[in-house]
């Protein structure tokens, strides 16, 4: 029997769907591993984390740091779909992270993709157009969110003179009131948002 090789599984979640959860992440990497003869040896994690800079991300710091600098400790990285490695508004940033990865000899593998990253021509044309769609995704996103947020601000002005808004509640994206916000809360999920209604001065703090 052909002895494991062992890898090194690296998982993003932001707050953006319930498809890309650890738990799924890991579970999909881990079928993957088990079909190519992989041993999952290293974990690293960027938990509520945005993909679109590496600042931050201390989960991808510490793999890159760790294969640059310690490289043999495991001989892949294995990662759910290129939309995890990162969201970079530019893709040369992603490709440049990969190159680290690979030049020391620890290939990254996007378990989730239709396409293997075995550096063959078509295969290497679908990952960079996943790239740039992955960029594209948090660039529309962060347009809606600030139109989004304009709206509301004209709801607001747009309202009796003197007339005190209060936090009303928080809605998701079918209009189903989710609850309140307490002070110093936030929401928690990009596509719920803020409902503000006419209140009184005593519920402001």
């Amino acid at each position: 029997m052909t002895e494991s090789r062992p890898a090194a599984e690296y998982l993003r979640m932001s707050t953006e769907h319930q498809q890309y959860s650890i738990d799924n992440q890991k579970a999909a990497i881990r079928e993957y591993a088990i079909r190519n003869n992989f041993n999952i040896v290293k974990t690293f994690v960027d938990e509520g984390k945005s993909g679109l800079v590496l600042r931050h991300r201390n989960g991808l710091q510490q793999l890159l740091r760790q294969i640059v600098e310690y490289s043999g400790a495991f001989c892949a990285v294995l990662v759910y779909d290129v939309s995890r490695w990162g969201r970079f508004q530019n893709m040369d940033e992603a490709a440049c992270y990969e190159f680290l990865c690979k030049r020391a000899g620890v290939p990254v593998h996007y378990c989730a993709e239709p396409f293997r990253n075995d550096g063959a021509m078509p295969n290497m044309v679908m990952k960079a157009l996943k790239r740039v769609m992955a960029g594209e995704y948090s660039r529309e996103l962060s347009v809606k969110s600030f139109d989004g947020a304009q709206r509301m601000v004209k709801e607001a002005s747009g309202r009796a003179a003197g007339q005190v808004m209060v936090l009303s509640g928080i809605v998701a994206a079918d209009g189903k009131i989710k609850g309140t916000l307490k002070d110093g809360e936030t929401k928690n999920v990009k596509s719920d948002h803020v409902r503000i209604a006419p209140g009184h001065g005593t519920k402001l703090r």
